[in-house]
């Protein structure tokens, strides 16, 4: 992919942050629709983060969506197409890429994110929002049952019970709120959502780019885990890690770290 050049036409948009950057911003790109998700649309994501995992010239990727939504959820014109037959599909399935991707994924919240706009925001390792975001889970409003994770992820982040009243009742989670509750890392002005989202992602993209992805996968897989568990994954890992490296590894380690000890340290 490398070097991806927009197209206008397109409803899932890839390009690089600017030219030459290690971030990748994926946009969802059906603005007069607030960004509702098409079967297509859906595997169009689902193969994007595909590609953006396996593709070296990105280190971390970045997701927005284009206008007044992030994502309104499923377009439910096309309900039976989407809901029946392959809800166990992998492949084309967006959360699932998202969960499988290697990269850091800093989802940008600009709007509503709608049920399965708000199960993509959850699929995001770090999320970004705008004061005037909005997350509204209406499985239980409109009779759709979550098979994106939704009515498991949530409660981890927030706790069982405001889970159960956002998803229940199906109100509104404002910025503001999930900031509160930890759903997002930050909350910015509409306008600087994306440059912010971007700015993590750079932060990111500045570090050693094979521990990053080795990290963000222990963090991920580790909290899947009880603690006890989870601690001895880090050091199963950790030593494995080690284990792989040369003296000429050990030795350009110490040479960097040397060298990155002079200047000074980088602010988000």
């Amino acid at each position: 992919m490398g070097a991806a050049s927009p197209d206008s036409g397109d409803l899932i948009v890839v390009e690089p942050a600017r030219p030459g950057s290690p971030v990748a911003v994926v946009t969802i790109n059906r603005p007069a629709a607030l960004n509702a998700l098409t079967k297509p649309m859906m595997v169009s994501l689902a193969a994007a983060f595909r590609r953006l995992g396996a593709d070296d010239a990105f280190a971390a990727v970045v997701l927005a969506g284009r206008g007044r939504a992030f994502c309104s959820g499923v377009d439910l014109t096309a309900a039976e197409e989407v809901f029946k037959g392959d809800v166990k599909d992998v492949a084309t399935d967006p959360v699932a890429q998202m969960e499988l991707c290697r990269k850091p994924i800093v989802g940008a919240v600009a709007g509503f994110a709608v049920t399965a706009g708000f199960e993509i925001a959850l699929a995001c390792d770090i999320l970004v929002a705008g004061r005037s975001a909005k997350f509204l889970d209406t499985h239980a409003k409109f009779g759709i049952f979550p098979s994106w994770g939704l009515s498991q992820k949530l409660s981890r982040v927030i706790g069982p019970n405001r889970a159960r009243e956002v998803s229940l009742t199906c109100m509104p989670v404002t910025a503001e709120m999930a900031e509160r509750w930890g759903l997002v890392n930050h909350v910015v002005d509409d306008t600087e959502v994306l440059n912010k989202a971007i700015e993590v992602a750079e932060a990111i993209a500045r570090n050693n780019r094979n521990l990053v992805v080795l990290y963000k996968s222990v963090i991920n897989d580790g909290f899947q885990l009880d603690l006890k568990h989870a601690q001895a994954l880090e050091k199963e890992r950790g030593h494995k890690y080690y284990s792989g490296m040369t003296k000429e590894q050990f030795s350009n380690m110490q040479k960097f770290i040397q060298g990155r000890s002079s200047k000074p340290s980088s602010k988000l």
